[in-house]
């Protein structure tokens, strides 16, 4: 499989799932390299031959839509966006909790891949903002499509690779080595996580704070992009944060959310 034969055929296949090439583009390494795995299992020898199967097995969509599921994760990514939320979005959610005589916080962290996000979230809560607001307890949720990536997740531990943007003095505290990897201790490990896809469920809410970075607003078409947005944004309290990828903007349809003041990718709920 050449890289012009798989870019033909993701172009053919994206559009049909209601799927964004643009946002595959610069991915679609990984994707062409399930593909090819998936193609031996088959016993199938082109993409003309899988594009065959596609049309004559309908099943074969939900097959190939798992193989389109990019997990990158990494702890503290994009650390411009963690150091805002430490600085002045969860404060600014804190003080109107308080004012609000509300102890809990509740924030999700949507396709959280194999946990790194909600577990970077917790590790600043606790150890940044907690004695700030000691009477605030931070709860938090991760939900992903991916069930071999959230049993990963469950396991709290990884790689030192996953933690190279996190700064050393968190990485002390916030973690223990354990069998030639990094164990997230066990006061950072309130997590609950969920199989969920978004195009199917999502929890309840309210949330005080959102993030879905890199996933509805990267690849997913506008319309379905519009319709994901809005129906977490009804999850959203008042006041409530959205954070999405840092190379991301919502769509002009979804009114409801209104840029972050002097925050970048942080978009606040403004009924």
């Amino acid at each position: 499989m050449t890289d012009a034969d798989c870019t033909t055929f993701l172009q053919w296949a994206l559009p049909r799932m209601a799927r964004r090439w643009a946002g595959y583009r610069k991915v679609r390494k990984l994707v062409c390299k399930r593909l090819a795995r998936r193609l031996r299992g088959l016993a199938l020898p082109t993409l003309d031959a899988y594009r065959h199967r596609l049309e004559t097995h309908s099943e074969e969509w939900r097959e190939l839509d798992g193989l389109l599921a990019i997990p990158i994760s990494r702890f503290y990514r994009d650390q411009g966006v963690f150091a805002q939320l430490e600085t002045r979005v969860l404060p600014a959610l804190a003080r109107a909790a308080v004012a609000e005589s509300r102890n809990v916080l509740d924030c999700w962290s949507a396709g959280c891949a194999s946990g790194e996000e909600p577990y970077t979230l917790s590790i600043i809560w606790h150890l940044c903002l907690q004695p700030l607001f000691p009477g605030i307890r931070l709860r938090i949720l991760g939900t992903d499509m991916d069930a071999t990536l959230l049993a990963r997740a469950l396991t709290g531990r990884y790689t030192g690779g996953s933690l190279k943007e996190l700064p050393a003095d968190l990485i002390r505290r916030a973690f223990e080595p354990r069998a030639g990897e990094l164990s997230v201790r066990a006061r950072f490990r309130d997590i609950t996580f969920l199989q969920q896809d978004l195009r199917d469920s999502m929890p309840d809410g309210p949330f005080d704070l959102v993030l879905c970075r890199n996933a509805v607003l990267t690849y997913y078409e506008e319309r379905v992009q519009t319709s994901l947005i809005e129906r977490i944004s009804a999850r959203l309290r008042a006041g409530g944060a959205l954070v999405v990828g840092i190379h991301e903007s919502l769509p002009d349809e979804v009114t409801k959310l209104i840029p972050w003041p002097g925050v970048r990718c942080v978009y606040q709920h403004a009924a």
